[in-house]
């Protein structure tokens, strides 16, 4: 994970979790959880930010523990949700985390805050970390011909999906598409993956 981006998240925490609130919820991806993830079935959210969705999870019967990277959102996402799990830790390595930890993994517009380098390599990691027949959604904010750093210093990368698909290895692509993200607005690719 970029660090000037973990840096950004943790100074501006109240902030970003304040903007995420305010934002209507991303009902195109609950959707999407409901109908792939496995119901009953032991989730991660990595990347969980100030812990909205690992609320819907729980509350939707995907019991889920929230990680991130940043100290800053993790104590946002423990005072919103006190009863609920956060841990932190760091793609790509997820050095917490055994391998075939869990039924569902959801990385919601995490991977773009990662160098293009570490991409294949944590989509490999997200991947090792589920169960057989267990699944990952992915989705990313695309960026256009070169990777970017926003106001608050966070990286946009701009890679190709075929980072993305290669850490995958033998995964089943059960959705492998772009569109506009009706929480945030923005162009998004969301890939979903079984594993056999």
């Amino acid at each position: 994970m970029d660090e000037q981006t973990i840096e950004a998240y943790s100074t501006g925490a109240s902030r970003f979790a304040a903007e995420w609130r305010d934002q209507p919820a991303p009902v195109d991806m609950y959707t999407l959880l409901e109908r792939y993830f496995t119901r009953g079935g032991k989730t991660a959210d990595i990347g969980c930010g100030a812990g909205r969705d690992v609320a819907w999870l729980n509350d939707h019967g995907f019991p889920a523990v929230g990680y991130d990277a940043s100290e800053g959102l993790l104590a946002q996402a423990e005072a919103a949700f006190p009863t609920l799990v956060f841990k932190r830790d760091v793609l790509p390595a997820l050095d917490s985390i055994e391998a075939q930890a869990y039924d569902n993994v959801l990385c919601e517009t995490v991977l773009m805050h990662l160098p293009p380098e570490e991409v294949t390599l944590a989509c490999a990691r997200l991947f090792d970390i589920l169960k057989p027949g267990g699944t990952l959604y992915l989705s990313w904010r695309v960026t256009e011909s070169a990777s970017k750093r926003d106001a608050s210093g966070r990286l946009y990368a701009e890679f190709d999906a075929a980072r993305v698909r290669e850490g995958l290895g033998d995964a089943q692509l059960l959705l492998d598409a772009e569109s506009v993200n009706l929480s945030s607005g923005k162009r998004v690719h969301r890939l979903i993956a079984r594993r056999p």
